[in-house]
């Protein structure tokens, strides 16, 4: 059964507020190695790429490793720490965003691999003044291999909680 971001972020809110439920305290800490399949070395993902010297780029090749993801993060509630590349911005804030794990991921640099990106919704909006300071995001994950004009990305993420990442 696959859940639309729509319903994953009802769901998510709805054990988070459950009374008694405890379910927002007992996310699963998770770091960007853990999007990663156990067995699949990092240097694996990315191939050798293209490089051009003329506009000093560098564009990576990836390979079938870059679009398998962890099972054992499908439908878990986790908290993970990343950077956003909003999406969907209004006054109120950010309410949908790519996250990512390097400071100018997919902007500055050519975008990681497809399970080094997450795709975040939020209900509540996260504020414009602070986007581009590191976050904690806490919610739902799920497989949602999707390719977008910035980054094929392969998680989706309906996040009951964002935080600022204190260091």
């Amino acid at each position: 059964m696959t859940l639309s971001r729509r319903e994953l972020i009802a769901l998510s809110a709805a054990f988070a507020s459950a009374p008694g439920a405890g379910f927002a305290n007992t996310a699963r800490l998770v770091g960007w190695d853990d999007l990663i399949p156990p067995g699949v070395p990092y240097s694996q993902i990315i191939g050798e790429g293209e490089i051009d010297l003329q506009n000093d780029t560098w564009l990576p090749v990836f390979d079938e490793n870059a679009t398998r993801l962890n099972d054992d993060l499908d439908g878990a509630y986790i908290k993970m720490p990343g950077y956003m590349l909003p999406v969907d911005l209004s006054a109120a804030g950010v309410t949908s965003f790519i996250m990512v794990p390097y400071v100018g991921a997919c902007i500055h640099t050519p975008p990681p691999p497809a399970n080094q990106l997450v795709f975040v919704q939020s209900e509540k909006p996260w504020p414009g003044d602070t986007m581009w300071d590191p976050v904690w995001v806490t919610g739902l994950i799920t497989h949602e291999l999707q390719s977008t004009t910035v980054a094929d990305i392969g998680y989706a993420m309906a996040a009951d909680k964002i935080e600022a990442f204190e260091w």
